[in-house]
């Protein structure tokens, strides 16, 4: 594969992606190829994409046009969800010259070189600026097909790196389309698993984030769960914290609270619990585990032990159906709930999606106000728990990045923190005192 030698990468979604896109990344460097930033004229770029809204498959096609800008010759290959999701849509979108599911993203390597060599061998130009004129190669199986899991962990993050702990999801909640791009629940073992964050204790990361689809579903079916393997991942020396990206509510124990919060040597009192609405009607209409109840008992339980635990909350508005009574009793139900942040996500529809089927849709213009008020609801949340933590102690893991001299950071419970630049600083990990909010919203510190 010697006419191409630099290969670039580009991620949307979620952190399970960004792990996946780092091990893909390192097969390319283990083939010989140099790996270069997206502005850096690459000869191939690989495009990891996101279905989640319909945002996500617009910034897809958006990216395909500016790589071509910077590069007319660039071989794009589309991997990830809206690959799976779509791969007839986007092998018709021009400059596109590759599609691959979710069975075939991990060899794609191997694909590569069986394009070139049909291109020696056929004297043709598959891969190498006519395959626009010949339309996309697609390879793809139906996601019933995919079973197999393929451990992933990013390194391009000196501070922190995602672990990919599961894929796929059992749950067809009607609004999402993950159980179709990433098909059903499945795992490593616990040992597989442990060994893969040995690879990462090596090196001089800081955090490992737990990810995956459903990461609480880890081990069903398989006399393994969750608890189990955060308990074995406490073991591994070397790595000073773990961060638990999200988990469902009803798969959040109280076993598994206790011991992150008051018997783990490492994991952080940090969780992020998807709600979703605050209407128990909706929530059955979404197809959700949990009612509203659940919900209150897991936030109540997590502050009973730790009331300086983070806890994020991910709420969908505009889901059809949704009334103006309805948006209201989630907005209630969130001011009372004690909890630190919001992501907010605007419903859109999304094909093969029960959702999509049900009618009543909410306006755009709706939805977006109803997301604006969410998001002012998230900007007061968070700033009442930073208030909070002003006066306490903490330790504060600094990441590399400069903005005018400037560095920033994040305490174990994820509260953001600033101090003047050192370079001394980069990826250590500083006991601190919170001292002030600054107009940026971010807290200051003196070193302890």
């Amino acid at each position: 594969m010697q006419q191409f030698k630099k290969v670039a990468f580009y991620t949307l979604g979620c952190k399970l992606n960004f792990s996946e896109t780092s091990t893909i990344s390192r097969l390319f460097e283990n083939a010989g190829f140099a790996k270069v930033d997206f502005e850096e004229t690459p000869d191939i770029l690989v495009i990891n994409t996101c279905s989640v809204t319909e945002n996500a498959d617009k910034k897809c096609k958006q990216l395909v046009r500016r790589a071509h800008k910077i590069n007319p010759e660039v071989f794009v290959a589309i991997i990830g969800c809206y690959a799976q999701l779509k791969p007839t849509e986007i092998a018709q979108i021009p400059g596109v010259s590759l599609v691959l599911g979710a069975n075939e993203k991990f060899n794609i390597v191997e694909h590569l070189e069986a394009l070139e060599h049909e291109n020696h061998t056929e004297n043709s130009s598959a891969i190498n600026g006519e395959n626009e004129k010949q339309g996309a190669v697609v390879k793809f199986e139906n996601i019933k097909q995919t079973t197999s899991f393929i451990p992933s962990h990013s390194m391009g993050d000196r501070t922190r790196s995602f672990l990919k702990i599961q894929d796929g999801c059992d749950y067809f909640c009607t609004f999402c389309t993950i159980p179709l791009a990433r098909g059903k629940s499945r795992n490593a073992s616990i040992s597989d698993t442990v060994l893969e964050a040995r690879k990462i204790a090596e090196t001089n990361i800081k955090e490992v984030v737990l990810t995956g689809v459903n990461i609480g579903d880890f081990g069903q079916g398989e006399g393994e769960n969750f608890f189990e393997l955060v308990k074995a991942l406490d073991e591994v020396n070397g790595i000073d914290r773990y961060r638990i990206s999200s988990i469902e509510p009803n798969l959040l124990s109280d076993e598994i609270i206790q011991f992150t919060l008051e018997n783990s040597k490492r994991f952080v009192p940090h969780f992020h619990i998807p709600l979703q609405s605050g209407s128990n009607r909706l929530l059955k209409a979404m197809r959700r585990k949990y009612l509203r109840e659940l919900y209150v008992e897991r936030v109540q339980h997590i502050k009973k032990l730790r009331p300086d635990c983070a806890i994020g909350v991910d709420v969908i508005v505009g889901f059809p159906g949704e009334t103006d009574e309805e948006f209201i009793e989630t907005m209630d139900f969130l001011k009372d709930l004690d909890v630190s942040y919001l992501h907010v996500f605007t419903y859109s529809e999304r094909a093969n999606t029960t959702a999509a089927k049900l009618g009543d849709p909410v306006p755009n213009q709706v939805r977006a106000q109803r997301s604006k008020q969410l998001h002012i609801l998230s900007d007061k949340k968070k700033r009442a728990f930073y208030e909070s933590q002003i006066g306490s102690k903490r330790t504060v893991l600094f990441e590399s990045e400069e903005e005018e001299g400037i560095m920033y950071g994040f305490t174990e419970n994820y509260v953001k923190v600033k101090t003047p630049f050192n370079p001394e600083l980069v990826n250590q990990i500083q006991n601190v005192q919170l001292t002030e909010i600054d107009r940026d919203g971010v807290l200051k510190c003196n070193f302890l």
